[in-house]
């Protein structure tokens, strides 16, 4: 669905149903022929064809981006090494925070740093699909989908009855692919906020909440519009999977790296 619904965004066709010139040679019926699409089925009709054709290939990327996404390493790593479901220990989550504050700082490190590359080998693999299926699209806003697709694999796996993540080191390895900089700076934040404040969700929330900003002035080349959109929308996505973490920070309960447990 998700698919269906930003493919005339990302083509830059809006409500077009104009066939791409290159296409119109082949699904239009011949003149004088019999084939003409009056005797044929409804489902083969030369709109319909061409809807298909730029429909699938988006399709096969959001899947393909998505499953990489919801590959669950935070749960896996805890279940191989320390024989049991993360999701029962500590926060419940299954991201490097909580990998890091149940397993310690290996199993924690390690857990970034794959969801990291998964989010970059989605969104690698999303452009050079594109590229091969889709070379009219701009390689960036195709990036951009696979980006947004990958997060929502991680926040959203089928796996674990979507019940993920909270899209951290996911995001910032998709947004590290397509635009390093703005990516850099954003994780830059997150270090200094957590320096200052020993918060891991404030500094998630507000280095989510500037990497839209930084987008915008540190990118470079083609600026389409949906990457903007997709950057937005992935902020977005992270700031509200981090609510349970805001009402605790509200409630004074939310967990401080360094602070003395109670007696």
């Amino acid at each position: 669905m998700l698919a269906f619904a930003v493919a005339p965004y990302i083509t830059g066709m809006p409500g077009s149903r104009v066939p791409h010139p290159r296409r119109a040679s082949v699904f239009a019926p011949r003149v004088g022929s019999q084939s003409s699409h009056r005797g044929c089925p409804q489902w083969l009709h030369p709109r319909l064809l061409h809807s298909l054709v730029v429909i699938l290939p988006f399709v096969a990327i959001a899947v393909v981006s998505y499953l990489l996404g919801s590959i669950p390493t935070g749960y896996l790593l805890y279940r191989i090494f320390r024989r049991q479901d993360i999701r029962s220990v500590g926060s419940g989550n299954i991201g490097a925070t909580n990998v890091l504050r149940a397993g310690g700082k290996g199993l924690g490190a390690a857990t970034f740093v794959l969801d990291v590359v998964k989010g970059c080998t989605a969104v690698w693999l999303g452009g050079y699909l594109a590229s091969l299926w889709m070379p009219a699209v701009p390689l960036r806003s195709a990036e951009a989908f696979a980006a947004l697709c990958a997060v929502l694999g991680h926040m959203f796996p089928i796996w674990l009855r979507f019940r993920g993540g909270k899209g951290v080191a996911t995001g910032f390895g998709v947004f590290l692919f397509i635009c390093p900089w703005a990516a850099l700076a954003s994780i830059a934040t997150f270090v200094v906020v957590f320096g200052i404040t020993r918060y891991v969700a404030i500094a998630s929330i507000i280095g989510a909440a500037v990497f839209p900003v930084f987008a915008w002035f540190l990118v470079t080349g083609a600026r389409p519009p949906f990457f903007f959109a997709a950057a937005i929308g992935v902020s977005l996505l992270i700031i509200v999977k981090h609510h349970q973490n805001i009402r605790r920070l509200f409630a004074g309960t939310e967990y401080r790296f360094g602070a003395k447990k109670p007696a």
